[in-house]
């Protein structure tokens, strides 16, 4: 009962046989002996009938606690973890520390008090001072975090097929890592034809890395597979990962325009018109985008090469 704030780190991190994932197994099973450590101290020195309830109420109200307030060190050091921990997420060993020095500072303080240095006045200062200084310690270490603590990401087991690219997906959704090479491969294919540079080494599931956003690279291009797989728009997302700006916020108007060549291109102009049509805020200029757009096809494609290349300049130029 009273480990039940590591526990879902505990199941997470027994699936992972890693060095990464092993060490937060090692620091929660310590936490365990922390906490056991406290139980035996209130019990010998309170009735037996009433020291278990009153310590899993006690420890219950401090973590139920911390999820109520603001001040997300409190929930750091009681070893609570907001929400589940996401497809690919393990609890890691830095966000443990905290919990750890927390617990087992004052479990260190009562075990001193049992061992026996003399005088007693020097065994309760020291005790006391460690009982202190974990808290401290962890105060000082978890005050600056925000609602997440850090963790371990892109943790869940990949398979993989072909090569340059190759295109990987979860072991648990690899069923369809077939058919989703095969869109990648044909899909690279369109897009190198059209004169765009597409040729990533890796094509990765980006499910994998959890709440947190990690960006494209050249050679490592990080889309939603699974979720593209479900929908079957795997030729969509892969496609617009193609288009890089060389800025963080280009034009709209012009990234639009780049957005219907390139699904034209993809042969997946019906589904970027559906997405359009799906906003909530229409784009005021649309209809301009179609025009511009609709004039750049009828063009050679060596003509049309030169436009996206121009575009892609010209987006950030005009951009914010």
């Amino acid at each position: 009962m009273l480990c039940l704030p590591v526990s879902a780190a505990l199941i997470q991190t027994r699936t992972i046989p890693n060095a990464d994932s092993l060490r937060p197994l090692g620091l929660a099973l310590s936490l365990c002996v922390a906490h056991a450590v406290i139980g035996f101290f209130v019990g010998l020195r309170v009735p037996r009938l009433i020291a278990a309830p009153l310590l899993a109420v006690v420890v219950w109200v401090l973590v139920s606690f911390a999820r109520t307030t603001q001040s997300f060190w409190l929930r750091h050091v009681s070893g609570y973890f907001g929400e589940q921990l996401m497809f690919g997420e393990v609890a890691s060993f830095k966000a443990l520390v905290p919990h750890f020095l927390f617990t087992g500072g004052i479990a260190m303080g009562i075990a001193l008090l049992w061992m026996r240095l003399r005088p007693l006045p020097v065994r309760i200062v020291l005790a006391c001072a460690i009982a202190v200084a974990g808290p401290t310690g962890a105060y000082s270490m978890a005050k600056g975090w925000g609602h997440t603590p850090p963790l371990l990401i892109g943790q869940a087991p990949m398979e993989c097929k072909g090569h340059a690219p190759k295109v990987c997906m979860p072991k648990a959704t690899a069923e369809e890592l077939p058919e989703t090479h095969k869109d990648a491969v044909s899909v690279l294919g369109d897009l190198r034809a059209a004169g765009i540079a597409a040729g990533p080494e890796v094509i990765t599931d980006r499910i994998a890395d959890g709440r947190f956003y990690r960006p494209s690279s050249v050679h490592t291009w990080r889309v939603g597979l699974s979720y593209a797989a479900l929908r079957g728009n795997v030729r969509y997302q892969i496609g617009f990962t193609a288009v890089r700006f060389p800025c963080t916020r280009p034009d709209l108007a012009t990234s639009r325009a780049l957005r219907l060549w390139t699904a034209n291109v993809i042969g997946e102009e019906a589904a970027e018109r559906r997405r359009v049509a799906q906003e909530t805020t229409p784009f005021d200029g649309q209809a301009q985008v179609q025009k511009v757009v609709a004039k750049v096809l009828t063009l050679p494609a060596a003509e049309q090469r030169d436009w996206y290349r121009r575009s892609l300049v010209d987006a950030c130029r005009k951009g914010a």
